[in-house]
């Protein structure tokens, strides 16, 4: 590579422009190409796999995850971008890029009524993989960036979405998928299941198997604390009942805007009946029902 090759400042510019990449590193990648502009992205573009690759090992516990809707709440998208620190997770830039790919999941993808399709890192957006948005994001942000959850949602025919995205973090998100008109009341559930992430739709979803698990786990609390086998059974079965549906599952939890009645009671009361809900979330699952 020759140093002394002269390079126009507005080419550097509008490298600059087409990459997103630091002015410096433009500039470096344009002397080495001996100003050959397309030679000069595909080695900003290399440089940005090495750096990906040099960062992968790096833990990415901040982020954001984002969900957004079409106009007639018919189809959704969400994703979660994670990254190293808070101070990028609030970068406008990160910010952006989060956003584009949400809105480009949502109108870009086609899926069926009544669908849920996870997408890859190979998965398109923009023209650009998911893989390669991350390439590219790290490349210029120089923190690890991961793309762990990429979905598309659209309603069964008879239901619409509503979304909520925790803005006080950024790092959780939720959608709900129901019936009826009120979408004021949807949305509220939907916070809700940011609010006390549940893992469950309703009780009979909990498999048999988890119930007697916890139920044996309770008797044994139950029994530790000095009660006879018969009576530590009774008191699982409560406490099963009482604490861990309430806890784990959405319909059966106690409402966060009226802890007296259930987010089942809130739901008939407004008119609408959940029949799905999705929690997106940074350094977590992503946990549906």
């Amino acid at each position: 590579m020759s140093t002394d090759v002269k390079i126009d400042a507005a080419l550097v510019k509008k490298l600059r422009d087409e990459t997103d990449a630091p002015m410096m590193e433009c500039k470096k990648a344009l002397v080495e190409a001996g100003g050959d502009f397309e030679k000069a992205k595909q080695i900003l573009r290399e440089s940005g796999q090495a750096a990906a690759a040099k960062r992968a090992g790096r833990s990415t516990s901040e982020g954001l995850a984002l969900v957004v809707v079409n106009a007639e709440g018919t189809k959704a998208a969400g994703v979660v971008v994670e990254c190293e620190t808070d101070f990028v997770a609030r970068n406008e830039d990160f910010k952006a890029l989060v956003k584009s790919i949400a809105e480009g999941i949502l109108s870009e993808t086609s899926v069926p009524a009544g669908e849920v399709h996870e997408l890859s890192g190979e998965s398109k957006v923009g023209g650009k993989s998911l893989d390669e948005h991350a390439t590219e994001a790290v490349a210029k942000i120089r923190e690890n960036i991961r793309i762990p959850h990429a979905v598309a949602i659209a309603a069964k025919h008879d239901a619409k979405i509503a979304v909520y995205n925790h803005t006080n973090t950024g790092k959780l998100a939720s959608y709900v998928e129901y019936t009826g008109d009120n979408a004021d009341a949807a949305f509220k559930v939907a916070i809700q299941v940011v609010a006390f992430p549940p893992t469950f739709l309703t009780r009979e979803d909990v498999p048999q198997a988890v119930i007697d698990h916890e139920i044996k786990t309770e008797t044994q609390r139950a029994i530790n604390d000095g009660k006879p086998a018969d009576v530590a059974e009774k008191i699982a079965q409560g406490r099963v009942n009482k604490e861990y549906f309430q806890s784990q599952v959405l319909l059966e939890q106690p409402f966060y805007d009226d802890t007296k009645k259930k987010v089942s009671d809130y739901a008939k009361e407004s008119k609408i009946t959940v029949i799905a809900y999705r929690l997106l979330g940074v350094g977590t699952g992503a946990a549906e029902e």
